[in-house]
């Protein structure tokens, strides 16, 4: 992934993504927004204690910079669930959706821009350049263990008639297995629902293991359909990365949000 700008906007981009030539997306990281400490400065997250004013501001910068308005940017509740909102048709009101819970959006509208935030979590964006649909999906540890990319590669195919090898994915920064230390519980969850777990996990010892979590996600696409060499991963750890990226754990709970954004060219 190569990082990129435009206007204030500093944001990494998917060569395999742009390359499709239908859309256009990024993964933003925390530079140059209005938000002050501890949440300096791009905060997109609407569930911080930043006042809503700034990050009404900064998401207007990320709108202004890719040319659409902030009434056509889709968020949602997240919940660290599997459920995923499907927007077919053109929408009056796109702001209404930020209050319904769900962990993915779907859409096949251009000109909608939908993204997820997060701060440890894994931002997943998928393209499907042949029937022109985009999903940013919302992966902590709960949801990539009850297969949230695999529900969102099933959705396209079932909603909207896409074929898993024609499907794009990028995988954006989250909190790396050099960081991210999981106990008994989520181990537990992962094992229900997920095999190869000592693909992506390493025990540690004293009930305790490293979960690489954006590894977790590449293995559920790929078990999904979608073809190895269609998924770009960016290798970024964001509590690794302070300069560029915000971090949950990192930071002990009290920082900002980036995004993962994708939209249809018009």
């Amino acid at each position: 992934m190569e990082m990129k700008r435009i206007d204030k906007i500093h944001y990494l981009e998917s060569g395999l993504l742009a390359g499709a030539g239908v859309a256009v997306h990024g993964f933003t990281t925390r530079h140059e927004g209005v938000s002050r400490p501890p949440y300096n400065s791009l905060n997109l997250g609407t569930n911080t204690l930043d006042p809503s004013y700034n990050v009404e501001g900064n998401r207007s910068l990320l709108t202004r910079a890719f040319a659409t308005g902030l009434e056509r940017l889709v968020t949602v509740n997240q919940v660290h669930g599997t459920d995923l909102l499907v927007l077919d048709a053109a929408n009056p009101d796109y702001s209404y959706f930020q209050k319904l819970e769900a962990d993915g959006i779907i859409t096949n509208q251009p000109g909608v821009m939908v993204g997820v935030c997060v701060a440890d979590c894994v931002p997943v964006l998928l393209l499907d350049p042949v029937r022109r649909v985009v999903a940013a999906l919302h992966a902590g540890w709960k949801g990539t263990a009850a297969g949230i990319c695999r529900k969102g590669v099933e959705a396209l195919v079932g909603v909207f008639g896409s074929e898993p090898r024609q499907i794009l994915a990028a995988v954006g920064p989250a909190i790396g297995g050099c960081c991210y230390e999981v106990d008994a519980p989520v181990v537990e969850a992962f094992r229900r629902t997920e095999n190869g777990w000592g693909d992506f996990a390493r025990e540690t010892g004293a009930g305790k293991w490293q979960l690489d979590l954006a590894a977790a996600n590449v293995r559920q696409l790929v078990e999904s359909g979608v073809a190895e060499a269609n998924i770009e991963a960016s290798g970024l750890c964001v509590s690794c990365t302070p300069e560029s990226f915000f971090s949950y754990r990192r930071d002990g709970g009290e920082t900002g949000r980036q995004m993962g954004f994708i939209m249809l060219k018009p």
